[in-house]
């Protein structure tokens, strides 16, 4: 997840890792990290859940392993969970006591799209990750969401290897999991509708090519792939693409060359017929 390619310097940014342990599998934990040192810190680590719960055993060493602190969150009635309260209340606290630049919520749960708004309006970047059965809603409100069948898998680890289709319903937190795991390539896309066909994703490749054009029509690939970010929580990986040069390029929609001279890529729509044969460099 290329999650800040703008040039600037990240190692010191301090990012709050948030972890809903009912949500989340354990076993990738040590990828999440990995992914979240490309933005600076996690030097606050936390899990919410229930941890008498028979359920997560299997995350015990891998706290110790990650640092991670656990915190502890009772059912207070039957059926209902009580640890996302907990989550969003320590994340409101750290929010004004420490000078964070960051928040990970890691999760697949939509009730935490307001706390991820709230951040956000306040100045704060949030990263996300979570199952393909995430909602929308959440997805969307954050900087950039990354789906965990993206991420590499902990050896030994006891992760839930399904992967849903979009469509399919969101599970209730605590549901029984009965279906056989099915393993998906790691370049696979659960949808197999072509990347062209995909509206909303052309819709933000479309805008951030013409929002950092010239009046040659042309727009340095690596700006398009920088406004395309700040528009909306997408990540190439989860369209099966390396980055955003791979991933204009699949979606196929769009001209690019590189100049010689400057070994620059330019981008281009090719609907638009106003544009020039080449860039004007």
């Amino acid at each position: 997840m290329d999650l800040d390619q703008t040039g600037g310097s990240t190692p010191a940014r301090r990012i709050a890792l948030l972890i809903d342990a009912d949500n989340v599998s354990h076993g990738k934990i040590a990828a999440m990290l990995a992914e979240l040192s490309k933005y600076g810190v996690a030097n606050i680590r936390r899990a919410y859940a229930n941890w008498a719960s028979p359920s997560m055993k299997g995350w015990t060493a891998r706290l110790h392993e990650h640092a991670i602190r656990p915190v502890q969150q009772f059912s207070y009635s039957k059926g209902k969970n009580a640890t996302d309260m907990a989550l969003v209340i320590d994340a409101m606290e750290l929010m004004y006591t420490q000078k964070l630049d960051a928040f990970c919520i890691a999760s697949s749960d939509a009730d935490f799209t307001p706390l991820v708004m709230q951040l956000r309006a306040n100045g704060h970047d949030v990263y996300g990750f979570g199952e393909r059965k995430t909602p929308d809603p959440f997805v969307n409100a954050c900087t950039t969401f990354l789906y965990l069948d993206r991420l590499g898998e902990e050896g030994g680890g006891t992760a839930k290897a399904e992967a849903p289709t979009l469509n399919e319903a969101p599970e209730p937190k605590g549901a029984s999991r009965k279906k056989a795991a099915r393993p998906e390539s790691a370049d696979a896309k659960p949808s197999k509708t072509p990347l062209s066909q995909d509206a909303k994703l052309v819709a933000v490749l479309r805008g951030a090519v013409e929002a950092t054009a010239g009046d040659d029509g042309w727009a340095p690939l690596d700006a398009a792939g920088s406004a395309a970010r700040r528009q909306a929580p997408i990540d190439p990986r989860n369209y099966g693409a390396r980055n955003f040069p791979k991933l204009f390029e699949a979606v196929g929609l769009f001209e690019i060359v590189k100049a010689e001279e400057t070994g620059q890529s330019y981008i281009a729509d090719r609907r638009n017929r106003d544009k020039t044969p080449k860039p004007q460099f």
